[in-house]
């Protein structure tokens, strides 16, 4: 792959973060003896039984820490307990209202401890359950994640902003046992109707019970038959419960991200292995100290708050900042404000949101006294180096090192990661792998690229990595496992003379929108469902803000015309039947759209016309009149847009 965007600052941490940082360069050697390091980074988790072997690999499935037990839950709560922190704050909480909880790590195992009891005893929740939860990011949200781990069901987490197919999807392919939602939530002063969505999912699973967290206060439909409020549960459960020892490799959650097909994948975690890179990656990348508030500001909803809102922080006993809201509400200064009030220290971020930030102007982060911030830190997609410099300069005021951090739902935790208090940083690279992450940028054929660009591989398991997809191995193997011997993260990427990695974006059909993977299909499939349209495709074009738009392109039904009001329409249908992170920011009517031979559509020349790129080998196309034709209708749609 060729590399456009050339950039050679290196930026160094200061000598006092350098000192004060607990890290240093003999990790790397440490990591030289791959299965050494991570054993010894297991150790530093509390295990009820030790393993037998450290490491069994049949490629592409591993088993990590053989034999060893352990349990998630225990070891973000329990292991606190005996220590200085069983009064130190584990979550502060503040809504987009205003308000303001604090849960100190001995409330917090209290709390967990006896909702899992009521799981138990109220629903018979067992071990290998499937429970979904579905709620705003609140407290009971991770209270609800750490049961589950407690005695061992299996948490599905999904997204609040998903829709009631969405939702219902996950829970038949899950085939979950039980539903965790709340009464609502709030998202730019307007209510988020969780429940009612849930009820709704739940008109396909009229045996599924429910259990509800009154959090707004305000009347809902309750089904007493089905439906059970939360503190009532918690009122009447007084003795919590012991955390059951799992096995390293018993699953720990499922989390469906979208893929190329029109079904989501359920990407499945395991304990031990998940646990020990998730406590590992969090206390290296991000430096965590006990007198630190952390802030990551993804919703539990993703793979970015499971790891790092919840297993790796609370695995080292650090204070997390949560925050229901969005970051311009009820003013652009949401965000300063609470780093201010709060005396946030660590803040990571998506570059969608910095690039918002960057939109509105240096004078919100101006007004506020951001100098609590020692760290900052960008995930969910590449970030742009000009954003980058705006990030280190404005909210960092120029001290404050960026660790940029390339992962994946599929990986578990963080891979590729500047280390700041061990080397220089440059704007837009990643950085090199973290010890005992094996990486390599390959040719199509496989072949080991030095210097430049090519196809981003991890050439060595490691103990996070995902076990399968939920009920589906086959697909997981021809997924991930099918281009190299090693794992093919589907991005292309670049390597420096310096071994530094630049994640330069996908290379097959998944969108990219504001750090969400959101499947071609899916989106296609939601448009073909609304009245009058015949066929979709839909492609990435390159957004300000968001980093990746949608674009799609429909074929209508004989007879049908199109109009503003049909596409503002179908728009919003999407809205409904995916969420409002899919949404298309353009529909384009077509006749025809570009097609193989076989009938296939060639996104990629779709993709090359939106983007004014060449369009390549056209050879197969079964209509080349239609690319001429399109780029017309294009262009000419494209002017609303400017």
């Amino acid at each position: 792959m060729e590399t456009l965007l050339p950039e050679q600052r290196l930026i160094h941490a200061s000598p006092i973060f350098k000192a004060n940082a607990s890290t240093d360069l003999t990790l790397y050697s440490a990591a030289q003896d791959r299965l050494s390091f991570w054993e010894s980074q297991a150790q530093k988790l509390e295990w009820f039984r030790p393993w037998r072997a450290v490491l069994e690999w049949d490629r592409p499935f591993s088993k990590w820490f053989v034999g060893g037990k352990l349990n998630a839950s225990y070891n973000c709560l329990d292991v606190h307990l005996d220590t200085h922190r069983r009064d130190a704050a584990a979550l502060i909480w503040e809504g987009e209202r205003g308000e303001v909880r604090s849960v100190t790590y001995a409330e917090l195992h209290d709390e967990v401890s006896r909702f899992a009891a009521a799981l138990v005893q109220e629903f018979g929740v067992q071990k290998g359950d499937r429970v979904t939860i579905y709620m705003p990011l609140i407290p009971e949200m991770v209270v609800s994640v750490l049961a589950c781990a407690r005695i061992g069901a299996i948490h599905s987490v999904v997204f609040g902003g998903f829709s009631a197919q969405s939702l219902a999807d996950r829970i038949e392919d899950s085939q979950s046992t039980l539903v965790i939602t709340a009464d609502g939530g709030y998202r730019r002063g307007s209510i988020v109707p969780l429940k009612s969505i849930a009820d709704e999912a739940l008109t396909r699973f009229p045996d599924i019970p429910m259990v509800v967290v009154q959090h707004m206060g305000a009347p809902v439909a309750m089904d007493p038959t089905r439906d059970h409020w939360y503190h009532h549960l918690m009122d009447r459960t007084v003795e919590g419960l012991d955390a059951e020892p799992m096995d390293s490799e018993d699953p720990l959650f499922i989390l469906y991200t979208s893929g190329t097909t029109g079904k989501p994948k359920g990407i499945v975690h395991t304990t031990g292995g998940y646990l020990t890179h998730a406590k590992y990656s969090s206390q290296l990348v991000f430096d965590l100290k006990d007198s630190d508030v952390y802030w990551c500001t993804a919703d539990i909803g993703w793979i970015t708050g499971h790891t790092y809102v919840v297993y790796g922080p609370l695995a080292n006993g650090a204070t997390v900042f949560l925050y229901e809201g969005s970051p311009d509400y009820p003013n652009k200064d949401r965000f300063w404000e609470m780093i201010e009030r709060h005396r946030v220290s660590i803040l990571y971020t998506a570059p969608t949101a910095i690039r918002a930030f960057m939109k509105w102007g240096d004078q919100y982060p101006n007004a506020h006294d951001l100098t609590s911030l020692r760290l900052l830190g960008s995930v969910g997609e590449p970030i742009n180096p000009e954003a980058w410099m705006w990030y280190y300069t404005v909210i960092g005021g120029g001290r404050c090192p960026i660790v940029d951090t390339w992962w994946q739902t599929e990986t578990g935790g963080i891979m590729i990661s500047t280390l700041p208090a061990l080397a220089p940083m440059r704007p837009g690279f990643a950085g090199q792998p973290l010890p005992g992450i094996s990486v390599a940028i390959l040719t199509e054929a496989g072949e080991s690229v030095t210097s430049g660009g090519g196809l981003l591989s991890i050439t060595e398991p490691w103990p996070s990595m995902a076990r399968g997809i939920w009920g589906d191995n086959d697909r997981f193997k021809s997924v991930y496992w099918s281009t190299f011997e090693s794992y093919f993260a589907g991005d292309g990427a670049m390597i420096d003379d310096d071994g530094y990695v630049m994640v330069l974006g996908r290379v097959d059909d998944v969108l990219n929108v504001a750090g969400h993977r959101i499947g071609t299909m899916e989106v296609e499939s939601a448009l073909v469902e609304f009245e009058g349209i015949a066929e979709a495709a839909v492609v990435g074009i390159p957004d300000d803000i968001k980093g990746q738009a949608i674009l799609a392109f429909v074929i209508l039904k004989e007879g049908v015309i199109p109009s503003p009001d049909m596409e503002r329409a179908a728009i919003e249908w999407v809205s409904q039947t995916i969420g409002a992170i899919a949404k298309p920011k353009m529909i384009i009517f077509t006749p025809d759209l570009p097609k193989t031979r076989s009938g296939k559509i060639m996104r990629r020349l779709l993709k090359s016309i939106a983007n004014g790129q060449p369009l390549g080998d056209t050879s197969t196309l079964a209509n080349p009149d239609m690319v001429s034709a399109l780029q017309t209708v294009l262009d000419t749609s494209l002017k609303r847009l400017l």
